[in-house]
């Protein structure tokens, strides 16, 4: 890993978007983030050192943003990647689980194969706003019998008070509004 730069102050690189996806939401639009080759880095790099040493065996990325940085993150930290689909979109044997969202319901899925019993798994996700996503990607890795040795994000929402469904495990956060 390069030196993590302090000076690159990540939030600044975070844009709100009103009324997205529906009105009364303050969307927190991490594409300028994405698309800034040092803050990207910077953001990378600092998820990165949390877990260093932590013995990550595998990184979970959740449906869809979780993709792009757990994928960086597991080449990061030297293990594989284990993407937590939308239901319908594995191709292999799954392990499903639906949880409640504010406005229904929804499912995830894993590959049945995708986490070894006892393997030690950093969680991976964008942002962490009720938890319901990653709790049922928590879920998930437990049923395959994954070590849960950390929840990583790039933003947490604390008014929204996710990290509440996530108590017992280390949560981490860059950002946090």
């Amino acid at each position: 890993m390069s030196s993590i730069p302090e000076s690159i102050h990540l939030e600044d690189l975070i844009r709100d978007i009103p009324d997205f996806p529906q009105k009364g939401i303050l969307f927190k639009d991490i594409t300028p983030l994405l698309q800034d080759k040092a803050a990207f880095h910077a953001a990378l790099d600092r998820l990165a050192a949390h877990y260093a040493g932590a013995g990550i065996q595998a990184v979970v990325g959740v449906d869809s943003r979780g993709f792009i940085f757990g994928a960086v993150l597991a080449y990061l930290l030297n293990c594989g990647f284990v993407p937590v689909r939308k239901f319908g979109k594995l191709p292999y044997q799954t392990e499903t689980v639906e949880y409640e969202l504010e406005y229904g319901t929804n499912i995830v899925e894993i590959h049945t194969d995708a986490i070894k019993p006892g393997q030690r798994v950093l969680i991976v996700d964008d942002l962490l706003a009720t938890g319901g996503t990653v709790s049922a990607a928590m879920e998930l890795v437990e049923k395959l019998g994954g070590h849960i040795a950390g929840i990583a994000f790039l933003v947490e929402l604390t008014f929204l008070r996710g990290r509440e469904q996530l108590k017992g495990h280390d949560v981490f956060a860059l950002i946090k509004y």
